[in-house]
């Protein structure tokens, strides 16, 4: 049976003023409702995450800002980094551990800049909510074996939408293409969605992907 991690609950003080940085930052609102004045359940999701956050009130007897050191996974730190920065997040420059591969609790250790041999997992930048939930943003290009979980499980249902959905955009997109192998498009099409991309997104993350496959 999968087991995914689906959601973390977040401890704040202000439901409006965290929900507005969230959403300043990008992440997808899915839901905001109220049961009466003493409970409100507000949901987002990180661009392309599998697992939402929540928070509210009335949802955690935990203090405003306790949840700390939360990962997001992210293909280039610097670039992230910068995005953050343009949305208006007080966010670190870009930092590593000092003599290992992940870091220590505190803030101890840390060097500045990414790894310098850019290893996976290595390179790290960090920032805060408006209660001090702290996030840190963590450089993953490369998973270790063993690491990677079915994106699919058993659920062939589920893939066999996805194959069906990418013949059909691969249809539209085939008549004026190169010469190609057609799974060399169906496939950064299907991870994209999978990934949470709209299927015009995908269409064209999938198109450059095999266009750049090609020069």
């Amino acid at each position: 049976m999968d087991t995914k991690l689906e959601v973390v609950v977040l401890p704040v003080s202000d439901v409006d003023k965290t929900k507005e940085f969230y959403r300043s930052l990008g992440w997808r609102e899915d839901a905001d409702f109220s049961a009466d004045d003493s409970f409100r359940v507000v949901q987002m999701t990180p661009p392309g995450s599998p697992t939402s956050v929540i928070f509210g009130k009335g949802v955690t007897d935990a203090a405003p800002g306790s949840v700390q050191d939360v990962l997001l996974a992210v293909d280039d730190v610097e670039q992230a980094r910068g995005e953050l920065a343009k949305r208006g997040a007080d966010i670190s420059e870009v930092w590593h551990d000092a003599n290992a591969i992940f870091y220590r609790g505190g803030g101890r250790n840390r060097v500045p800049g990414p790894d310098p041999e850019r290893r996976t997992y290595c390179s790290f930048a960090s920032f805060a909510d408006p209660d001090g939930n702290g996030w840190v943003l963590q450089e993953v290009t490369t998973r270790l074996p063993g690491r990677l979980w079915s994106d699919f499980g058993t659920d062939v249902a589920v893939l066999a939408d996805f194959l069906h959905e990418a013949e059909e955009r691969h249809g539209q997109f085939e008549p004026s293409a190169p010469k190609h192998d057609w799974w060399n498009w169906y496939a950064p099409y299907i991870v994209a969605r999978r990934l949470g991309r709209t299927p015009d997104e995908a269409y064209g993350e999938a198109s450059s992907s095999l266009e750049a496959s090609l020069r």
